[in-house]
């Protein structure tokens, strides 16, 4: 019986194969497309839960609200770890990374820099699940100067993972024993790092200050512990040790800090919320947004439906062609159930036939898909257990919905009624149809719409000005390891031609090394006018050569010695100081945040124009400028189209200034723009997914229009005998698709001017939403239905009416 419906089924399909092809290609589109972002859904979702104990760790954060600024912080002082283990119970162990950026390993005679390397303490490994293929977890990081390093880069310097116990030499200057090798990390952790260095390398792991935070800390909770309860704990902590700390530094209690609107928390974020609830400073790597994971499902069931719709559309139109045959068929005695089964079965082989093909189209796309998201998906659909089951699964519920209206209404049929002829209404008549055209177009406008808005944001970041100037400026990196000799080699490069100017600093508008420290007006340090700031070092050539603007006063200049103790703010400081004319007012540093009588007085000399070092995300920060000696990177002004003559004449310059040390560099342009990787990845995703969406409703909708001429051949045939030209051929059978696009798109606009409105407030600094961005999306949505109905209505229109009307 089955084989005999699948036997039926199979021939129906081949007898009209325009529809057939339509049917299957566009479902098997739309499968391929929510099955590639169903896999980047569960990439997104599946970050850091590969460690054992994952449920149970729990980064502790800051949040800070001091000087006029509001710290959100994912890091926390060093003594935290030691005294929630220490004070805490239900704390089962702890662990600390801290940054400091890159270092230089040599192998053989050549300096390799390596840029992911951490130090943490010696519990890394009872915290994190890091499988070690050579040493001892329990030891590995206990002495100072041992290393911990992945199995890529064992094979990378030594070809072999059996490498405990042997030696690198960092910066060129200190030897560190590699005492184990872990397993390469997973790409789903929010930390990604190559080099494990001790903790008990650094002494600033042991200062035991409350009021600097520089540490990610985690935490593993014992069995059975509540968060919410350990949480509730920590403003007594924060009382007990920070609180002298302040009275020391600044002679005041903790009450009094408070009064004056300031705090010092610290809460708990679970390791697996990491990656999509987190963007807070000092993350350990970048990570998404939950707002991205919620929009890509959005379209992955838009898409699903739009190509569903087109198949119940199909299916429907179709319906009062096949009328005759089930009047025909209960005629000669089938039951309506036999009927019912045949439909679905129809159905159901279209379904499956998609699914093969969507697989293999989702195959094919992946390494492209994977391309543009920057990462590492495999389809997997026999190791991902609950995949292919999904995807059976989601193919029958498709085939049912899209076949239960034709089955269980076609099946419903009188057969006198079928066989006089009663039952075969036109387009126009179904409202069903067109009810699904309206939805498909919804969506449809509401991706044209988002994509739109969402590229003018990411054009109005890469174009905004910024307060400095990040065009054709060279980024040369890691200048530290030129030692006394980066002045000479300064020097040396301004006589080059195409260099106009050079500034020597760690600190650039598009770094990621900041510090944070309070600026006070008068010597008293009166908190409650305390400012706090960025601090960053720099030279005389640092306005100029980044192209900043001077709103008063004037630049650092060798000219004036005293300028060593002078200091240039921005106006977003010079706000929150509150002082009418700062310039030579007087600013108070603490050397010491242990010592609050060990103070250096600068004087104002100059406001520099606000300029965005941060994410576009906030707004510009406090930040003061101290003209102080800092080597660890060279900004180049370059002047010149041919830039890589210049990189290689700097090149060479390098390897004759420092042999044996790697030659790195980067242009400041493209380092901004790596802080939006993300956004533009998603936005090309975005750009891509929302035109696929509107493929597969034109293709539904070209299917529409060629039953609808099919339909209407006769009266068509009759109108051009009559004398209606081709114009008003096209024009009778688009007008109804028209008209559908049109109440489509007054239906989509104020959702999709609501959902972009709520995701531009992510940006301090956004567009506005025009109004001639829906007016953009609806005539494209329009020209693209109209230029799809064009082609199958002219074809109608130009055919011959002898052919449609010699059976009359």
């Amino acid at each position: 019986m089955f084989k005999n419906y699948f036997k039926i089924a199979f021939r129906n399909l081949w007898k009209h194969k325009g529809y057939s092809a339509i049917n299957i290609f566009g479902l098997a589109v739309g499968l391929a497309t929510c099955l590639l972002i169903l896999l980047y859904v569960w990439d997104e979702t599946s970050y850091d839960k590969y460690n054992d104990k994952a449920d149970r760790i729990f980064r502790v954060d800051g949040d800070i609200q001091f000087g006029g600024n509001h710290f959100i912080l994912a890091v926390a002082a060093d003594p935290v770890g030691p005294t929630l283990k220490r004070d805490f119970p239900e704390v089962e162990q702890y662990v600390r990374f801290r940054g400091y950026g890159g270092i230089t390993v040599k192998k053989g005679n050549e300096n390799i820099q390596e840029p992911r390397v951490i130090y943490a303490d010696s519990t890394l490994f009872d915290v994190f699940t890091l499988p070690m293929i050579s040493g001892d977890a329990k030891t590995a990081l206990t002495d100072p100067k041992s290393i911990v390093i992945t199995e890529k880069t064992a094979l990378k310097y030594f070809n072999t993972t059996d490498v405990a116990g042997r030696n690198f030499i960092i910066n060129d200057t200190s030897n560190y024993k590699i005492t184990g090798v872990i397993k390469n990390i997973p790409a789903n952790s929010h930390f990604n790092f190559d080099f494990f260095i001790s903790m008990s390398t650094t002494d600033e792991s042991r200062q035991n200050n409350w009021v600097s935070n520089n540490f990610n800390t985690y935490i593993v909770l014992k069995k059975g512990s509540d968060k919410k309860v350990l949480e509730s704990k920590l403003p007594a902590m924060v009382l007990k040790y920070v609180g002298p700390q302040v009275k020391q530094l600044m002679n005041i209690d903790m009450d009094d800090f408070k009064k004056s609107g300031n705090w010092d928390k610290y809460s708990l974020m679970p390791l697996s919320q990491i990656h999509l609830h987190s963007n807070k400073a000092a993350e350990l790597g970048a990570n998404n947004s939950i707002q991205y994971v919620y929009i890509f499902s959005s379209i992955a069931i838009f898409i699903l439906l739009i190509a569903c719709i087109n198949f119940m559309n199909l299916s429907t139109a179709r319906s009062s062609g096949r009328a005759k045959e089930v009047g025909v068929r209960k005629v000669l005695g089938s039951l309506r159930s036999s009927l019912v089964k045949q439909f679905l079965a129809e159905s159901m082989l279209i379904s499956f036939i998609s699914l093969v093909l969507g697989l293999l189209l989702a195959t094919l796309l992946l390494p492209y898909f994977n391309q543009l998201a920057g990462k590492e998906m495999v389809l997997g659909l026999f190791t991902k257990k609950w995949l292919l089951p999904s995807l059976i699964l989601l193919v029958l519920v498709v085939g049912f919905l899209a076949g239960s209206y034709p089955a269980f209404f076609l099946s419903a049929f009188r057969p006198v009624e079928v066989l006089k002829g009663k039952l075969s209404a036109g387009f126009k008549n179904s409202w069903l149809r067109s009810s699904l055209v309206v939805f498909q177009f919804f969506i449809s406008i509401i991706l044209l719409v988002s994509t739109v808005v969402i590229y003018r944001q990411l054009s109005f970041i890469r174009n905004k000005d910024l307060g400095f100037n990040r065009e054709q400026v060279l980024v040369l990196q890691n200048t530290y390891l030129l030692g006394p000799a980066i002045k000479s080699f300064k020097e040396d490069l301004l006589k080059m031609q195409g260099v106009s100017n050079a500034t020597v600093t760690g600190y650039l508008p598009t770094s990621d090394w900041r510090s944070d420290s309070p600026l006070f007006p008068d010597a008293s340090l009166d908190q409650k006018r305390a400012l706090s700031t960025q601090i960053w070092n720099v030279d005389e050539n640092y306005i100029p050569a980044l192209g900043m603007k001077m709103a008063q006063g004037r630049n650092f200049s060798v000219q004036f010695p005293t300028d060593s103790s002078g200091i240039i703010i921005n106006e977003a400081a010079a706000n929150l100081l509150g002082l009418k004319d700062p310039i030579n007012k007087p600013l108070y540093y603490m050397n010491d945040f242990r010592n609050g009588k060990d103070l250096s007085t600068f004087h104002i000399i100059g406001i520099v124009k606000n300029f965005n070092f941060n994410s576009l995300r906030e707004q510009v920060s406090p930040v003061a400028l101290m003209w102080k000696k800092q080597n660890g990177k060279i900004a180049l002004r370059v002047e010149t189209k041919n830039t890589d003559n210049l990189v290689k004449q700097i090149e060479a310059k390098w390897k004759a200034t420092a042999p044996g040390q790697t030659f790195s560099y980067s242009f400041m342009d493209q380092d901004f723009n790596n802080i939006y990787n993300t956004e533009q990845r998603t936005g090309k995703i975005f750009i891509s997914f929302a035109a696929l969406a509107i493929f597969i409703a034109c293709l539904g909708l070209f299917g529409l229009v060629t039953y609808a001429a099919g339909q209407r051949t006769k009266e068509i045939g009759i109108r051009k005998v009559l004398g209606a030209s081709t114009g008003n051929i096209v024009t009778m059978l688009s007008k109804d698709f028209i008209k559908l696009v049109i109440i489509s798109a007054v239906i989509a606009f104020p959702l999709a001017g609501w959902m972009m409105s709520k995701w531009l407030q992510d940006f301090a600094y956004r567009i506005n939403i025009s109004w001639w961005i829906f007016l953009l999306a609806g005539v494209l949505a329009i020209l693209v239905a109209l230029v799809t109905v064009s082609f199958q209505a002219i074809k109608a229109a130009l055919a011959n009416p002898v052919k449609s009307l010699r059976t009359e």
